[in-house]
Order: structure tokens, then sequence, then C-alpha cells
């Protein structure tokens, strides 16, 4: 087992970096269409087939709970942003589909975005990016769903 002091160091190396970089990058959508959890939304359905996704997948993607996800995806489709209706596969579920409002403010919003993170992420090379897209894998790999 790994020495517990270097294990919290770590730990709350790696919390504060993700932070301050998450806080760096959230200035992006100060002024925008879009809030930085509906561009969450629609990064996730733009990258699905047909642009639509079930509602469990967005939610997967997202660092809030279910019924917030929720209450979120019917406020963008008030918006017109997205659509959602249920899922024919699944009776219990739903499928939100990105509009073509929706795409045009995620592509107005996304390709700043994008280089503002690789701005961020710059200060390591790609070898380092490798070993840290790595590392955070295998910590999530290593997450009990069911104590979280």
């Amino acid at each position: 087992m790994a020495d517990r002091r270097l294990a919290i160091e770590a730990w709350e190396s790696l919390f504060r970096a993700q932070h301050e970089v998450f806080e760096v990058l959230s200035n992006d959508f100060v002024g925008t269409d879009l809030s930085q959890a509906e561009y969450d939304v629609l990064l996730t359905v733009t990258r699905s087939p047909a642009m639509t996704a079930r509602l469990r997948d967005v939610t997967a993607n997202m660092l809030i709970s279910q019924p917030s996800v929720s209450r979120l995806v019917d406020r963008m489709v008030g918006r017109g942003l997205v659509t959602k209706c249920n899922d024919p596969d699944d009776g219990r579920g739903a499928l939100v589909t990105a509009t073509d409002l929706g795409v045009r403010a995620f592509r107005a919003i996304g390709a700043a975005h994008g280089k503002r993170i690789a701005e961020q992420m710059s200060r390591l090379d790609d070898d380092e990016l490798l070993a840290l897209r790595a590392l955070t894998e295998k910590l999530r790999a290593g997450v009990d769903v069911d104590e979280a």
C-alpha cells in the first residue's frame, strides 16, 4: 500500500490543480449563450451518433446529480438548445438531441474553449499528458460507484 501521507499530499495537489485550472477555464463561459453545464451536456450529445444521447449517458458524463441533469436538460429544451423524447428502446429512459441552435451555440464556444484547455495543459509535454491521462483513468477505474 502507498504511503498514507504521500497519498494525501498527492490527492491535495491533484484536487488543487484541478480546481485552479477549472477556475481559469470557467471564464470561457462568461458573457456567452451557454453555461459550462449546458456546454457539457452539448459536448456529450454532439459527440454521439446523430447528435443524440441517452439521458443516462449525459448524466454519467456530468459532475452533478441525475435530478440536476434532468432539470438542466429540461431548461435547455425550453431554450431550444436540445429536444428530449422517450427512448423507444428503454421505456424509462429519454433521448436528448442537439438542435441547430444548440449546435451553433456549442461550436461558437467550443473552438476557443478547446484552445484555452490546450494552453492550460501545455505546461506538460506529450509524455506527461499521456502519463496524466493514464494515471487519472487508473484512479477512476478504482472508484467504487456504490460508495460515491
